[in-house]
């Protein structure tokens, strides 16, 4: 069983590579997540966990990583990814990821929306929110990426 993280970050990046693979992973080289290996969980922040923009995870390390990305080789499209997080006055946050074919601002609305509805759902009150998004304008082969690393 893993610890239930203390700490988390959101990045967000975009990059080209010679394939979609290589595209990704120098996504998450410019968004500082590249030498580590994300673990994919669903969206809730860990109720005493603290944003830490500084925080250094050590390379190969396993992280619990809620994020989106979308890839294209269509050269000229642009392409968007965001994250954001949603926190309550007194219990657990919630995490939401999206990407997509669309700008920047567009992304970072659709994450607010969903983030609203999310606490809606639990009958929470949003008190705060953090979101990061990124556009990319394809040349080859392209990568928008997001995310929200939590660790130790």
């Amino acid at each position: 069983m893993l610890p239930t993280p203390k700490k988390f970050f959101l990045t967000a990046a975009a990059a080209e590579g010679h394939s979609e693979l290589t595209a990704f992973d120098n996504a998450l080289l410019a968004g500082k997540i590249g030498n580590i290996n994300l673990l994919k969980v669903s969206s809730i922040l860990p109720p005493s966990a603290e944003y830490d923009p500084d925080l250094v995870i050590p390379p190969g390390s396993l992280v619990p990583t809620a994020y989106g990305f979308i890839c294209s080789d269509v050269p000229g499209e642009l392409i968007a990814a965001a994250v954001g997080v949603g926190f309550s006055a007194d219990t657990f946050g919630v995490i939401m990821e999206f990407a997509g074919r669309c700008s920047r601002e567009e992304a970072a609305a659709k994450i607010e929306s969903m983030l609203r509805e999310a606490f809606d759902s639990r009958g929470m009150e949003l008190k705060e929110t953090k979101i990061a998004a990124v556009e990319h304008r394809v040349e080859k082969v392209g990568c928008a990426l997001a995310a929200v690393p939590m660790f130790y």
